[in-house]
């Protein structure tokens, strides 16, 4: 069996700068049986994950073919020329390659979403998602939310559609010791609700002297030099603060992971609806205490092991943080709540990822 993985075009599979599809992807090949079995087909980057696993890409306006579509058309006619028939197609967060993918070969194919399906060029309708429903040998859901929406106006029963969450590495064996710091890991976009976070740190600093206020994150995941008029005035904002505000701009997991591990507080102030909240998982894995929106599929994650914010606003957001510094045992309960019972393990999530694909291929190649 082989088994090829297609990323959305944007999506940079690479050591320094991977976002959120491309990370889990590349956490549940960690854990995989079928790693040696595996091609993923994304735009080719300097530093690839899993090199020998990755098919880089250079797009040629010569194709006369969308980015993705050219992904899509290379990765098919490989799988075309390759001796092996017996194989399985995997597209992450493209709904409109199936039919694309389809022309070429006539294999199972799994849908992967990573975002509102409503919102997806080929999932947008009723009529494309049952469309979907009967291309595909599975859809995978990356929370009950997302599930949800996928299935909103459709009435049939079906047994494809699965929930997979997210995994994540715990690179730590023990309950890490926390520093006074409070963090926000993502997108400098107005969606992440990060303006919310610089006016509560504005509001905070000089009554807690002693704690630091992280800011990782950039316009762009994967690069720093990609920015617009708000992700600008956030930087500035957030530098004006003084000392205390440090902002680290992009960074590598390495370098996550590591904030993570030491900061008491982390902050997940959405005003979208969060399809996953893979922040919110990490920061499970490292122990920390989290507040966050109650939106979209960040629920599913913390449950009642963090503070979950409904109709989150500077007030309340400013309200539950103060109360967490000044209240230690509040703050050292939360902490050791998600500590406990973090259950998002990249390896959970790998080995019934490939339980899934032994089921497909049994199925298909009978």
């Amino acid at each position: 069996m082989k088994i090829n993985i297609l990323l959305p075009y944007k999506e940079r599979f690479d050591q320094n700068q991977a976002s959120s599809v491309s990370i889990t992807v590349r956490n549940n090949l960690l854990h995989s049986k079928y790693l040696n079995q595996i091609k993923i087909f994304g735009q080719n980057v300097e530093n690839p994950l899993f090199k020998n696993n990755f098919v880089g890409l250079k797009y040629s306006i010569l194709s006369f073919k969308s980015k993705n579509k050219f992904l899509a058309y290379e990765m098919s006619k490989m799988i075309s020329n390759d001796t092996e028939k017996k194989q399985l197609i995997e597209i992450h967060n493209r709904p409109y390659l199936i039919d694309e993918i389809s022309k070429y070969n006539k294999l199972p194919i799994s849908l992967f979403f990573h975002n509102d399906p409503q919102t997806m060029k080929g999932s947008k309708s009723v009529k494309d998602r049952k469309k979907i429903i009967e291309k595909c040998v599975a859809i995978f859901c990356v929370s009950e939310f997302i599930k949800k929406k996928f299935l909103e106006g459709i009435n049939k029963y079906t047994k494809k559609i699965h929930v997979l969450y997210n995994g994540v590495e715990r690179e730590v064996t023990n309950f890490p010791k926390k520093k006074k710091e409070v963090l926000f890991v993502g997108r400098l976009v107005p969606e992440k609700g990060v303006h919310l976070y610089v006016e509560t740190v504005k509001s905070l600093v000089n009554k807690y002297p002693e704690w630091s206020f992280g800011l990782i994150g950039s316009f762009r995941l994967g690069a720093n030099e990609n920015r617009n008029l708000y992700s600008d005035k956030i930087v500035e904002n957030f530098k004006n603060i003084g000392p205390q505000a440090q902002f680290y701009g992009f960074k590598d997991q390495v370098f996550v992971a590591e904030k993570m591990k030491n900061a008491s507080i982390i902050v997940i102030p959405s005003i979208w609806e969060e399809p996953f909240g893979l922040v919110a998982a990490e920061a499970m894995s490292n122990g920390i205490c989290i507040v966050a929106s109650k939106v979209g599929g960040i629920p599913e994650i913390i449950q009642d092991n963090g503070i979950l914010i409904s109709d989150i606003n500077y007030e309340k957001l400013l309200a539950n943080i103060d109360n967490l510094i000044e209240n230690d045992f509040m703050r050292h309960n939360y902490q050791r709540k998600a500590w406990d019972n973090f259950k998002f393990s990249s390896s959970i999530s790998s080995a019934r990822l490939d339980n899934f694909r032994k089921i497909i291929y049994s199925n298909w190649f009978r």
